[in-house]
């Protein structure tokens, strides 16, 4: 989807930084199914493109996202919140697809939260790898308070995040705690002025990515959030060995070594688009010499 076509998201690319912002700023930019289909084509974009180094999300005017939008009344979750029916014919949850698309990234993901994110809005920011706020944002997750209960993988997510016993105090309440109580609990990284929050979003992004390799920072990501979920550091020394093994032998690691004596900064040439060989074939290789 080219970014003329978007409706209810914009995409701005800028100094290999792409900007997603949500784009309904008179609706308090409430989650629509147009804007889920629109957010997982700007992702398959910036995965694509290999001028993108990191993704900020933002929202248009004063709200990150209010949720989901409510305008069908009762009848807005009696299909699973998505037209998506998967194999089992169970329609699969909205929010959820945005969240493990954001999962699978293949550039670091930046949440720049300008303002109110609930339900949905505050549930598909937990697979970005940073969350900034701006002092004016509120966080909530309030399905209980809706009589349904956290989506977009938030019981998987969350706890990770935060703790279960953070979680569980934000979930069950359903109560609405501002940007200052997110950052004492660990949810957001820093909270800023509003005027202040994209510039320290975009200074974060160049920060994370301007003398990195970009395949290094992919396979990174990919290593990091896929062994939240190992159960023994085993499963990460497979990963890394194969990793070592294949980025060793790359254009990459022949120039960061050589700019490392040049004292200069690297200009790294493998390309993200062009994949990560075999890190990650067979997550648990059984042959693995143990």
């Amino acid at each position: 989807m080219e970014s003329d076509e978007y409706a209810h998201i914009s995409l701005d690319i800028d100094d290999g930084i792409a900007t997603i912002t949500l784009d309904r700023a008179d609706k308090m930019n409430a989650f629509t199914e147009r804007m889920r289909v629109e957010m997982l084509g700007a992702l398959d974009r910036t995965d694509a493109d290999d001028d993108v180094r990191a993704v900020i999300f933002t929202g248009a005017g004063r709200a990150y996202c209010a949720g989901a939008d409510l305008s069908s009344g009762e009848d807005t979750f009696s299909r699973g919140g998505s037209p998506v029916i998967g194999t089992n014919g169970v329609p699969r949850d909205g929010g959820g697809t945005v969240a493990l698309r954001i999962f699978e990234s293949l550039k670091p993901v930046i949440g720049a939260i300008n303002g109110a994110a609930v339900g949905v809005g505050v549930t598909m920011t937990l697979p970005m790898d940073v969350r900034l706020a701006s002092s004016a944002a509120r966080f909530g997750f309030v399905f209980a308070r809706r009589g349904i209960v956290p989506e977009a993988a938030s019981s998987w997510f969350l706890p990770r995040l935060v703790g279960i016993s953070r979680a569980m105090e934000w979930a069950a309440s359903g109560e609405v705690f501002d940007a200052e109580e997110a950052l004492v609990g660990g949810l957001v990284r820093s909270v800023h002025e509003p005027d202040d929050l994209l510039p320290a979003a975009r200074e974060l992004a160049h920060r994370m990515t301007a003398r990195s390799a970009p395949v290094s920072v992919a396979a990174t990501r990919k290593m990091m959030w896929r062994m939240l979920g190992a159960d023994h550091p085993m499963a990460a020394h497979r990963v890394d060995s194969r990793a070592i093994a294949t980025r060793g032998r790359s254009a990459d690691v022949r120039e960061g070594i050589a700019s490392f004596f040049d004292r200069r900064d690297p200009e790294f040439t493998d390309r993200v688009s062009d994949g990560f060989g075999a890190i990650f074939e067979e997550w648990n290789d059984p042959t693995f010499d143990s």
